[in-house]
């Protein structure tokens, strides 16, 4: 791979504890208005990276294409903890699973006949980086082993054959719900298909991505009644070699047991495998950064794997000190029946907003059901939170229009200064018209400096995860609520000045603007498992 110039590390190797690494690599990967129109950078259209890993010559095993969409309402699903359920019991439910959290949905003709896939996730720049791989014991349909989802001919390919969950339970130092789970989900992320538009910031871009399609599955999950868990400790080292990645072109960023009741078996030897694959583009660039920052923050033993998950205690919130809009949620009675299947099926990245106002019950039900909690093993439980959510308030009726905080605690909006700051918020989103257009941005910040005390420089990839999960959870409660939603990126530093004093000293991590979506040009076609 060639290296992209002025990511150059000096010094030997660096730990987990090493947290300079985080705080560095957050530092370069920043935008200023300066940073992006000094960048230079261009899009190499004849280079682009192919959007699937497609290997070759392994056996495959297609999936059924009779997927039962979940029938929970989506606001219900979204809201709920799928810390407990049932097992997985077949391929068929397997199949559910992968379809509604990484599946193609459908196909949009653009004039010209250009044609476009998009999945049941969003994704930074719909280029779709994360992989799903499954390691699992033997189920109905399908025997014990490592597989690969290609999405594109909605299949599994076969990696390793045999009970191998074993090695995932040590990698993660024994951890009950990987012990315990029939499926085990693996998430990776390949660096090139992300970095040929994004650069070094696509480090962060893995775990945002992979934190939308994790919203889907956890929904999922819930809607099917089944128990799943997220595991974001782990020795890096094994699981990689476990699925045969060159980690210098792709690693794992976190696993997701699926199902409970099904003891793994011991762990035999894992030998190094090499599957071929089709190369992405031509040429890959190489941009260190991301390299130098995963390396830094691997877990390299079963202790420092038990150390890392050992809890979090969050700070408590700070106080309201201002003028306080307690949450007005949509009445259960009266909330959209919408299925979550129906949702993650017409779910897409709003392009254009029409700046029209969204009610504050439908803000109040977004905000409520998407921070209701995340079943994560760097999390302490139901609320707790890495995060910090604040608002601009473009349009929303009975709510001044302004800059806020959310205290999930307090389940209130706290005004932090009221004006009309559409512009600004167009600014804020990289000089975009969706923050000018939508009816709220919601914007999550971070003290890094206490996460990385705590967690050491993998902590820098659990809150980027988190920020994810809860931007997945809301462009559910959008859709489902007949609202769009989109992620966007910003200008880091100005984002932190704006909302500060309150915000003082904290780091934005994500961004994602809802109201109500301006149709734009182009055919959608909504497709079925398995169509193209």
């Amino acid at each position: 791979m060639r290296q992209a110039n002025g990511d150059v590390r000096v010094g030997g190797p660096v730990n987990n504890r090493d947290v300079a690494e985080a705080h560095n690599y957050h530092a370069a990967t920043k935008h200023s208005y300066w940073s992006v129109r000094l960048g230079g950078h261009f899009l190499d259209w004849a280079n682009k990276p192919h959007p699937h890993k497609v290997y070759q010559g392994l056996p495959v095993v297609p999936l059924p294409c009779d997927v039962t969409p979940p029938t929970m309402a989506a606001l219900e699903a979204v809201a709920a903890f799928p810390s407990m359920g049932t097992s997985i019991r077949n391929l068929a439910e397997l199949a559910q699973v992968l379809f509604f959290c990484g599946g193609l949905t459908k196909k949009k003709v653009y004039p010209g006949g250009e044609a476009q896939y998009f999945r049941a996730a969003s994704c930074t720049g719909g280029l779709y980086e994360i992989e799903i791989y499954a390691v699992c014991g033997d189920l109905p349909g399908l025997s014990a082993g490592v597989y690969h989802f290609c999405p594109a001919d909605f299949a599994l390919r076969r990696l390793r054959a045999g009970d191998l969950r074993g090695e995932l339970a040590r990698a993660t130092a024994d951890e009950e719900s990987i012990s315990d789970a029939p499926v085990i989900l693996v998430l990776t992320a390949i660096f090139w298909r992300n970095a040929w538009k994004y650069q070094a910031r696509a480090y962060r871009h893995f775990y945002w991505d992979a934190g939308t399609i994790l919203a889907n599955l956890l929904a999922t999950a819930a809607a099917t009644q089944l128990a799943s868990r997220i595991v974001a400790g782990f020795i890096d080292t094994r699981v990689d070699r476990l699925l045969g990645l060159d980690s210098e072109r792709e690693g794992s960023l976190c696993l997701v047991p699926i199902g409970a009741h099904s003891p793994a078996a011991e762990p035999s030897e894992v030998l190094p495998i090499a599957p071929e694959t089709v190369p992405l583009s031509k040429r890959e660039v190489d941009y260190p950064l991301i390299t130098q920052i995963r390396a830094a923050s691997m877990l390299l033993s079963e202790e420092e794997v038990r150390v890392w998950r050992s809890g979090f205690a969050p700070s408590p919130p700070p106080p309201i000190n201002r003028k306080c809009f307690p949450l007005n949620t949509i009445k259960r009675d009266a909330l959209p029946n919408r299925t979550l299947g129906e949702v993650i099926i017409r779910r897409g990245s709003t392009r254009q907003f029409a700046q029209l106002p969204i009610s504050f019950r439908q803000l109040s039900t977004i905000l409520e059901r998407s921070s209701r909690g995340i079943p994560a093993d760097f999390l302490g439980g139901s609320g707790t939170t890495l995060l910090d959510t604040y608002l601009v308030v473009n349009s929303v009726e009975n709510l001044p229009t302004g800059a806020f905080y959310y205290s999930p605690s307090e389940q209130a909006l706290e005004l932090l200064k009221e004006g009309t700051f559409r512009r600004k918020a167009g600014y804020l989103c990289l000089e975009q018209g969706l923050g000018i257009e939508a009816s709220v941005i919601i914007f999550f910040l971070a003290d890094l400096d206490r996460i990385l005390e705590r967690y050491g420089n993998r902590g820098y990839g659990a809150a980027q995860l988190e920020a994810g999960i809860v931007g997945g959870k809301i462009y559910l409660c959008a859709y489902a609520l007949g609202l769009g939603a989109t992620g966007t990126t910003f200008y880091d530093d100005d984002v932190t000045e704006f909302f500060s004093p309150h915000a003082a000293g904290k780091a934005a991590l994500f961004a994602v603007a809802i109201g109500h979506s301006a149709r734009v040009p182009g055919r959608v076609k909504l497709l079925a498992p398995g169509a193209r």
